[in-house]
């Protein structure tokens, strides 16, 4: 059995998919994001399984949190990058993680979890 999500109502353009590697702590992130009008996908477990979601209905965003095993989040992320355009935003993470991270998908978005509300409202 999967752990693969789908809350709230997606809209084009509202759809979210939020790669977090701990489902306990990914339910109540993509509730935050719900309540503010998105859809949203999650995924904890198996960034092929993201990476197949995502490229068969492309969201507005992909937000992959790099609080927990970011190297898993990184390498999810440069094979969404070498197979679609869509916006990949990189929440939280340590420093030291992040340099890697920024070399390896340097279109990305880095933010840090306070601001990621304001930063998918100017998604567009």
């Amino acid at each position: 059995m999967g752990t693969l999500h789908r809350c709230g109502v997606g809209a084009v353009n509202r759809s979210i998919f939020l790669i977090h590697w701990n489902q306990g702590e990914a339910v109540p992130l993509a509730e935050g994001l719900i309540a503010s009008g998105w859809g949203v996908e999650i995924e904890a477990e198996d960034g092929a399984r993201a990476a197949k979601r995502i490229l068969a209905d492309p969201p507005a965003a992909v937000v992959i949190y790099l609080s927990r095993l970011p190297s898993h989040g990184r390498e999810t992320a440069r094979y969404l990058r070498s197979r679609s355009t869509v916006p990949i935003i990189f929440v939280d993470g340590a420093e030291e993680k992040l340099d890697h991270v920024r070399t390896q998908v340097p279109d990305a978005i880095f933010a840090q979890s306070g601001d990621l509300q304001s930063l998918l409202a100017n998604l567009g």
